[in-house]
């Protein structure tokens, strides 16, 4: 690594902290960079100027709060405006993290981007692909929010916090004396702190969101919703009906402003179409592929098998039937610890 010039992505968090220690050790020279989107408290680049300089790096911050609204924010609000459920740590990944910072960091004679992702990166000398990996510690895998990136992307990355768990990351930043040693790990969607999706789509776009009606499996009224932007497939809780039994979003009709409530096992599907693929260690899908698949980041993956369509789709049937698949979601396929790539649920079959 020596003579070879980095970025690090650093958020004010432990993890990015801690990277950029980590690449500095192994002989880069480091440049501390802080992302300016939309949605940081004000001390988080502060924290993150401060561990720069603690370390003798150049530390800037770089505005990037239209291309976040753009590219993130808008396609989320656009999304549960079609009924879907979108993932935007996928997108900012892809657009920011390694699209306009790694331009960034190309256009500052930078090597790679580093950022404190846990999971790994390691290039196959037989076919010359670079390949993504799990982490190390499973409970902090990042892997399924970044099947998007490609080969550009991935030999122009490090991810230094793949061998290690997060409190060896910990036990690092404050043998360092890194100011934000303890510091809370973020949780949910940056820009949506509280969780309430939906006031927040409500005073984003200004807009109301008209009440409809709960349906049941044979289309009879059942209730009233506050709006169908604000459900999920596989939601119990806030729906607000006694039905002597419990009951789930089971679809949503946006153009009829209805949401169809259920049990349980109508949640219950084999089968997902999925469009928008980046495979990793091959460039496109051209037979059937049997592999583990999971269809959120919390999910436990499962087998199935995954057969090409035309028009770059291709449909994922699981061995068991899964609960809740959603559409707007990543579908993303592994072997073992190998991320082998990911598409956006379209349909369910």
């Amino acid at each position: 690594m020596e003579h070879k010039k980095a970025l690090i992505a650093m958020s004010g968090g432990v993890d990015s902290s801690v990277a950029a220690y980590l690449a500095q050790q192994a002989g880069l020279q480091c440049i501390g960079g802080t992302m300016q989107l939309l949605c940081q408290s004000n001390g988080d680049a502060e924290d993150a100027r401060a561990v720069a300089q603690r370390m003798g790096m150049d530390f800037h911050i770089f505005q990037m709060t239209e291309q976040f609204r753009q590219q993130v924010m808008d396609k989320f609000v656009r999304c549960y405006e079609e009924g879907l459920t979108p993932n935007p740590c996928v997108d900012c990944n892809r657009h920011l993290k390694f699209g306009a910072l790694l331009e960034q960091a190309q256009a500052m004679g930078c090597d790679y981007v580093v950022t404190g992702h846990y999971c790994r990166i390691e290039k196959n000398p037989e076919t010359g692909r670079y390949n993504l990996y799990k982490a190390k510690d499973a409970s902090k895998d990042q892997s399924y929010f970044l099947y998007t990136l490609t080969q550009q992307q991935l030999s122009h990355t490090l991810f230094p916090l793949g061998a290690f768990s997060k409190e060896e990351a910990r036990l690092i930043a404050q043998e360092q004396g890194f100011l934000n040693a303890r510091k809370r790990d973020s949780q949910d969607i940056c820009f949506i702190p509280d969780g309430d999706y939906m006031e927040f789509i409500r005073a984003y776009t200004q807009k109301e969101y008209p009440d409809g009606d709960f349906l049941d499996a044979n289309g009879k009224v059942v209730g009233r919703h506050h709006g169908a932007i604000g459900y999920t497939r596989g939601q119990r809780k806030g729906l607000g009906l006694a039905m002597g039994q419990p009951v789930y979003v089971c679809s949503k009709d946006m153009q009829k402003n209805t949401v169809t409530v259920g049990s349980n096992e109508a949640l219950f599907s084999t089968t997902v179409i999925a469009d928008d693929w980046n495979f990793i260690p091959f460039e496109a899908l051209n037979a059937p592929l049997r592999c583990m698949a999971k269809a959120r980041s919390r999910m436990t993956e499962q087998p199935a098998t995954v057969y090409p369509m035309e028009n770059g789709r291709a449909r994922v049937v699981f061995d068991d039937p899964q609960r809740a698949l959603t559409t707007g979601q990543a579908v993303v396929l592994y072997d073992g610890d190998a991320v082998l790539g990911g598409g956006t649920i379209i349909e369910i079959e």
